[in-house]
Formats: C-alpha cells, sequence, structure tokens
C-alpha cells in the first residue's frame, strides 16, 4: 500500500532541485519529517551551506570572510519547507569583510598564519513559497 504522503513528498522533492538518489527501499515507510541523507553536490545543499557560512561571518569578528571549503555530509528533512543539517568545513579566505566581497570570487589564504579551518554544523531552515531562509543553528569550532 502506498503511503499518502509519498505523492506529496516527491513533488516537494522535484520542485526544490533535491534528488534522494539510491533510497534504499525500506525508506518507502518513511514518516514526515524524518530526515534523509542528501547528495553533498546537490544546488538545495549548496545554497544552504551558503546561507549558513553567511551567517557564521556576520556573527564572526575575523577581518577576513570564511567560505565553504568542503561539504562533508548533508540532511535533509521535509518540515513546512525544508531543513538542510549540514557538517561543512569552511577556510579563511583573501577577502577582508569590509570590501563586501562576493564569496565566489574569494579565494582561500595561501599564507600559512593566515590559514584557519573550521568544522561547522548548520541547519538551514528554507521555504521556497515565501523565499524565507531561517538558521536556527551555527556552530563551527
Amino acid at each position: 500500500s502506498s503511503h499518502p504522503f509519498m505523492p506529496l513528498m516527491c513533488f516537494t522533492l522535484m520542485c526544490c532541485v533535491v534528488s534522494v538518489t539510491n533510497v534504499p527501499p525500506s525508506q518507502s515507510t518513511i514518516r514526515p519529517g524524518s530526515p534523509v541523507p542528501v547528495n553533498i553536490n546537490n544546488l538545495g545543499v549548496r545554497k544552504a551551506a551558503r546561507f549558513g557560512v553567511y551567517r557564521y561571518n556576520n556573527s564572526s569578528n575575523d577581518l577576513f570572510l570564511f567560505k565553504e571549503s568542503q561539504i562533508k555530509k548533508a540532511m535533509v528533512q521535509i518540515v513546512r519547507g525544508l531543513k538542510y543539517m549540514l557538517h561543512v568545513e569552511i577556510k579563511r579566505t583573501t577577502c577582508k569583510k569590509r570590501d563586501h566581497s562576493s564569496l565566489d570570487s574569494c579565494h582561500f589564504q595561501r599564507e600559512k598564519n593566515l590559514q584557519q579551518m573550521l568544522k561547522c554544523y548548520f541547519e538551514v531552515w528554507i521555504t521556497p513559497w515565501t523565499h524565507k531562509v531561517h538558521i536556527p543553528v551555527v556552530h563551527c569550532q
């Protein structure tokens, strides 16, 4: 018997460019709101990671901007939108905060004494239909 939520879930996932590939058959009984693994190269995951980085940069006292260097693990949960749970490594760039640079054009520090890498956990909640992003958790060390 098919679960009444599944068609909605599949639609929600497709509309937001979130593809969960190679889901084992046991996952087909998944309850609404259960987190599922999602590919780290997924566009939604990458956008969510960048939102987490923006939030980190806004709250840090560093002179330089940080940028995501590697997404280690990503989960997504469907709960009134998409809630991403991400483990991300971020590194200090050569761009100074005061310059308001676009992170895409910022390169990672090459100077040994200025290099820094942090391991972060971000929770990024995106509701596509309202274009709202809420970032309740940013934990970097």
